[in-house]
């Protein structure tokens, strides 16, 4: 989650997103400009849908998650960094979610179509290109799979961006700043997010929670590093009294017991 301040956030930040993407006009919308497509509705099963498939099992918060009136399935998850796994966390959403929609013992054709889509800051393919579409296929005969499962990896750090509806939503992601009706809606929208107060408390409610963990990680982290430093030193002790002789086990016996308990006061 960003550490932004709540009055901070932009569009491109998670938590903005999703709110913004409640509103069902803009993201129906959203998703037609991105696909291709023409949807008559959609609905919200829930806000940031949680998979949790099993109790041993890795769970899922999903930014957006969202039907349509055919059944269709649509994830999209905004992404400002790049930290190397997307596609194969595009993989995992989307086994996820057909994990989510078919109950033990139905029929395999009970899964709907779906599609995994990423916004991403970043050009994680690394070939300047708005867009990259992914479905599966025969490698030999160019034969679709036809298991309808789609993943869209979209790129904001596109340079050749078009002045196509595509285009300058990318731009908007990138810069925040609208270049059209549509961009000029999701600015809207932001601005009407940033004045509901239940919201921003929220947002304050889970964002000094992440604080909270990162400064536990912090005093963690430095507890652990003084527990390695002191095991090094330890170790070293231990080689001087062998080479003064000892066994290790004498000197690991010696050196220990001349320390005591330091380590636990330190």
């Amino acid at each position: 989650m960003s550490q932004k301040e709540f009055k901070d956030l932009t569009f491109a930040d998670d938590f903005m997103f999703a709110k913004v993407m409640l509103n069902e006009k803009l993201c129906k919308q959203l998703l037609e400009i991105i696909l291709e497509i023409k949807i008559k509705s959609i609905s919200y099963p829930e806000e940031q849908k949680v998979i949790d498939p099993s109790y041993d099992s890795k769970s899922v918060r999903l930014d957006v998650y969202v039907d349509d009136e055919k059944g269709t399935v649509y994830n999209i998850e905004m992404q400002t960094t790049n930290p190397g796994n997307i596609p194969k966390r595009a993989r995992y959403y989307q086994g996820m979610i057909d994990l989510n929609l078919i109950e033990k013992g139905e029929d395999y054709s009970k899964l709907a179509k779906s599609y995994v889509i990423f916004i991403c800051m970043e050009d994680i393919y690394g070939i300047d290109k708005p867009a990259y579409r992914f479905e599966n296929y025969c490698k030999e005969y160019g034969l679709s799979l036809g298991d309808e499962t789609y993943k869209v990896i979209l790129n904001a750090s596109c340079t050749e961006l078009q002045d196509t509806e595509l285009g300058k939503f990318l731009r908007f992601v990138r810069t925040g700043e609208p270049t059209d009706e549509f961009t000029d809606e999701l600015l809207n929208e932001v601005n009407s997010v940033k004045r509901n107060e239940r919201w921003e408390v929220e947002y304050m409610t889970l964002l000094m929670r992440d604080r909270e963990k990162i400064e536990e990680g912090r005093k963690e982290g430095r507890k652990e590093g003084r527990k390695e430093a002191w095991e090094e030193a330890i170790r070293k002790f231990i080689e001087i009294e062998m080479m003064n002789g000892l066994s290790r086990e004498e000197a690991e016996k010696k050196v220990r017991t001349a320390l005591g308990n330091l380590e636990d006061n330190e």
